[in-house]
């Protein structure tokens, strides 16, 4: 039972995600025995802290004893029962509780067991809004240069990171593609909220063009993070709400990473003051304990779909785990301690550590930016620090802080060559030291 056995019986048999098989080759994958709060533990007893909190989903440390207890509990009752045609306690609690924290005027709540196939509900929920209401030619949907809302065929044909799409492009969608409001673009002597108020007019000029034949927008607010922790203004969701208003075009929000007190507040639309059309979440939503997401959204698009059953206007879309009770357990457990403990509180205070601990890595020859939204903190390396030139990405620099931080005991995967931190919320002033101390290490390795 060591990590060595592990790891070459998992090599005959698994095949792991978005991973070059290859690579394990020469660094075998790392068999985790357990967790406990922010530290993972291996089978040969070495710890990891985890700063990326397993993929950003894990908010309140591995091993919860409340999340585990209101599983427990859930498990002795009901595992799992469908949701058509039958309804459960912990399903209801928590549709009530997300819609009474949500932005206003989300009134519903539909369940999915990952992001992307929230993203997936909420793309046909608006193509189908459309039709419902007799706009045919409603049919294309608008998104950012950059961004990326997951890995199915409907989710990674709005998205725009050519890793993960350019292989599929025969099989997708064509979307309408603006530029990204991304701060890291701007020009020198621009703060944020201008540059965000310049990239507006090309969204406004797309909609102005091309709304009588978009369905919606979709965004990733204030950070886009499979793009490599880009972030932006929130003026630019003010400007871009009026604008959906102004031309009758739903505003689909994906809050599935950035959501639960990601971005300082429990949702990053609470800081330009909107409500979405459709929000989608997922991740943090079960603590990082079960696959759970959710589309939330409001009466208008709701109703468009409720009449006679001969009128065939009905949303059938449906995951045989929808709503399942165990994750929604988790779910309601991880909402009582956002209740309880005033987490984005002392969120803010953690976050101003990590800011602090980062800042000095905005000094090093090879660091373009050091930004932070919240609990995010991205550090972007660069070949040339004055004009932000970027490494080559075949020589995976990025990778080279991820080894390193292995070997010292912390879990670093960064996003090409932008180191990130990420962490779950029980971490200490201590821990966060000693994760800033390792990626400065790391980079230091890394760009020599």
């Amino acid at each position: 039972m060591t990590n060595r056995s592990w790891a070459e019986r998992d090599l005959r048999v698994l095949w792991h995600p978005c991973t070059q098989m290859r690579d394990h080759a020469d660094f075998p994958p790392i068999p985790i025995r357990r967790g406990q709060g922010v530290w993972l533990e291996d089978f040969d007893g070495r710890r990891y802290l985890d700063a990326i909190s397993s993929w950003w989903v894990n908010l309140f440390g591995h091993a919860n004893p409340r999340i585990n207890a209101a599983v427990g509990v859930q498990l002795a009752q009901l595992e799992h029962v469908l949701l058509a045609g039958f309804t459960h306690e912990p399903a209801v609690r928590l549709s009530e509780r997300l819609l009474a924290l949500a932005p206003p005027g989300l009134t519903r709540a539909f369940y999915a067991d990952s992001g992307s196939a929230a993203v997936e509900i909420a793309l046909k929920m608006s193509f189908h809004y459309w039709q419902n209401r007799g706009r045919k030619n409603r049919t294309r949907f608008i998104c950012l240069s950059n961004s990326y809302h997951g890995e199915t065929l409907g989710a990674l044909a709005v998205g725009d990171v050519a890793l993960y799409k350019q292989t599929y492009a025969p099989l997708l969608l064509k979307p309408i593609t603006v530029g990204s409001p991304d701060c890291y673009r701007r020009a020198p002597g621009a703060s944020c909220a201008e540059h965000a108020g310049r990239m507006f007019a090309e969204m406004e000029a797309a909609l102005s063009r091309r709304a009588e034949e978009t369905c919606a927008v979709i965004i990733e607010p204030l950070v886009q993070c499979a793009g490599g922790m880009r972030m932006y203004d929130p003026v630019y969701l003010s400007l871009l709400r009026a604008a959906c208003d102004k031309y009758q075009v739903h505003l689909i929000a994906d809050e599935i990473a950035v959501g639960f007190g990601r971005t300082g507040t429990l949702f990053a639309c609470e800081q330009a003051g909107i409500t979405p059309d459709i929000l989608c979440l997922g991740k943090g939503l079960s603590g990082g304990y079960l696959p759970l997401s959710a589309c939330l959204v409001g009466d208008d698009l709701y109703q468009a779909f409720y009449a006679d059953y001969t009128a065939q206007k009905a949303f059938l879309h449906s995951h045989s785990y929808t709503g399942n009770p165990l994750a929604c357990a988790a779910a309601n457990a991880t909402l009582d301690i956002f209740r309880d403990d005033d987490v984005l509180t002392r969120n803010r205070a953690l976050a101003a550590h990590m800011g602090k601990a980062a800042a000095s890595l905005a000094d090093h020859p090879h660091v373009a930016e050091v930004r932070q939204q919240g609990m995010i903190v991205a550090i972007e390396m660069a070949k040339n620090k004055a004009t932000r030139e970027p490494y080559p990405w075949q020589e995976r620099r990025g990778l080279r802080v991820h080894r390193h931080a292995l070997e010292q005991g912390v879990l670093l995967r960064p996003l090409g060559d932008v180191v990130y931190f990420m962490p779950p919320y029980v971490i200490t002033p201590e821990e966060i030291d000693l994760m800033a101390r390792v990626a400065e290490q790391g980079i230091i390795h890394a760009t020599k």
